[in-house]
Formats: C-alpha cells, structure tokens, sequence
C-alpha cells in the first residue's frame, strides 16, 4: 500500500467529523445500533481527549444518507464502511460498535485482516452478543406493528414518538425492520480466526436483547480480553452515562495501545 492511498481525506459517505483534529493521535469511529444514527453518540465529543479525532459513522439510509438504499446485509455495510475508513490509515484507529454498530465494527475488523491491511488499535463491542448461527426466535424483524413497538419501547432507546405516532412509524418502521433483519440473518463464518486485536466489551445487566452471557462469551473470540465492563441499565444502558463511557473507553484504548509503537496502526 502506498503512501497515497494512505493518505486520509475525510469521508464523503458515512463519516461525520464535528471536530478535526490536524495530527491527531488517534482516530475513534463510532458504530450506531440498528435503527439509529450517529446522533446517539452526539453527548460523547467533549469528553474525549483534545488530540483524538472521533468520526461518526452512519449507515445508508438515514439522516444525510436517507437517499442511498439501505443495506441489506451486513457484508454489504462493511462494505459502505470500508471503502472510506481504509484511507484514514496514516495513524492510530480504533473502533466502537453499539448493537448493530458492533457487528459492523467487527465484521469489518475481520475484513481488514483478510485483507492484511492495518487493524485498530483497539475494538469495542457494546450490546452485542459473541458470534452464533441465527436462532428461530430471531424473529424481530418479523413481528406486526404492534408487537414490534412494544418490544423496541422495552429495549429502551427509541423515542417515544416514533413508537407512538403512527404517521411517525410509518416513516421509521421500513428503515428498523431493515436493520434488524441485518443482524438477525447474520451469520458468522467458519473457521474465522480469534481477534487479534485488544477487544473490550460493555453492556446492561437488564438487557432484554443480549444477556451478560453472550456478552462475556466474546473472552473466546479474542486473543487479548480486556475484559466485560457491564453496567445497571437496558439495552441503551449509557444514555445517562456519556461522560462515564467516553473515560471508561478513553481508559481501554490507552491500555490496549500501551507500549505500541507512536505511530501506525495496530497489525
């Protein structure tokens, strides 16, 4: 790979940078729950250290994307995501997934070394369970209307709006039931290598969606755990914890990359 292809411009897709950080040490991308969009994670920029970059990602089909089709898969949105993040290799990466955001990030992680490109420095996985073969209670995104909304106003997370206006579910319920059809008929594949990337995973005690089972199932899938950080809460447990999070995470990236080289990326 050449120093030009390395060369990082900002995405012109999925990416949305508030605050740029000429010669940053390191760049963060966050990863949305199915959906979503990266204005979940609108709270976190602040909290962050001056000198990380942190880039928000959004999936098709929302927000500025609402024009591009949606994904229909979730090897089609590593994908989307890919094509842009590998011209942000000329420093330190890491990864954040929530929920479908974390299926993404990690997909995308296991793309990268297939490919023998540069891999984050650091992967964290929130609200999503290890790796397994869909189950017939996968279902969600085959559930009626009804059904649907009182399971989403269980999982927390989703305005009340959208679940109690109809007009306003009309408008949401294509792009939700698109992203949970994603995760759900997602399955891994055989024989894929642990991660050999430091992988940190968080989540709620009271989840409806993800038990701390398979959330700590993950120590299996990565050569080097850093461990489940699970907290008091739903499936959106760090709503009310943004300035918690962002250290929490702050903390992880900086162990998982003590004693690394300055610059580059994690191989």
């Amino acid at each position: 790979m050449t120093s030009n292809t390395l060369r990082f411009r900002p995405p012109a897709g999925a990416g949305h940078c508030p605050r740029p950080v000429p010669g940053a040490a390191l760049r963060l991308f966050l990863f949305h729950h199915a959906g979503g969009s990266h204005l979940v994670y609108r709270d976190w920029i602040t909290h962050f250290p001056a000198d990380w970059e942190i880039h928000l990602l959004d999936a098709p089909g929302r927000g500025r994307l609402t024009d591009v089709p949606a994904c229909a898969d979730a090897e089609r949105l590593v994908d989307f995501f890919h094509d842009e993040i590998v011209l942000a290799m000329d420093r330190p990466f890491a990864f954040f997934g929530h929920s479908m955001g974390g299926l993404a990030a990690y997909e995308l992680t296991n793309r990268l070394a297939a490919e023998g490109l540069p891999l984050p420095a650091w992967l964290g996985l929130s609200a999503r369970g290890a790796p397994r073969q869909p189950l017939p209670t996968d279902n969600r995104h085959r559930m009626p209307d009804a059904e649907l909304r009182r399971h989403l106003a269980r999982m927390g997370g989703t305005p009340p709006e959208v679940l109690e206006d109809p007009d306003i579910w009309q408008l949401f319920a294509p792009m939700i039931r698109n992203d949970l059809r994603l995760v759900e008929t997602w399955s891994p594949r055989p024989h894929t290598p642990p991660l050999s990337v430091p992988l940190s995973v968080f989540g709620g005690a009271d989840d409806v969606v993800v038990s701390p089972e398979r959330l700590a199932a993950w120590e299996q899938y990565a050569q080097r755990f850093l461990g489940l950080h699970l907290f008091d809460g739903d499936h959106f447990y760090f709503r009310s914890r943004p300035a918690e999070m962002v250290r929490l995470i702050t903390e992880q990236v900086r162990t998982a990359t003590a004693g690394r080289p300055a610059t580059g990326a994690a191989r």
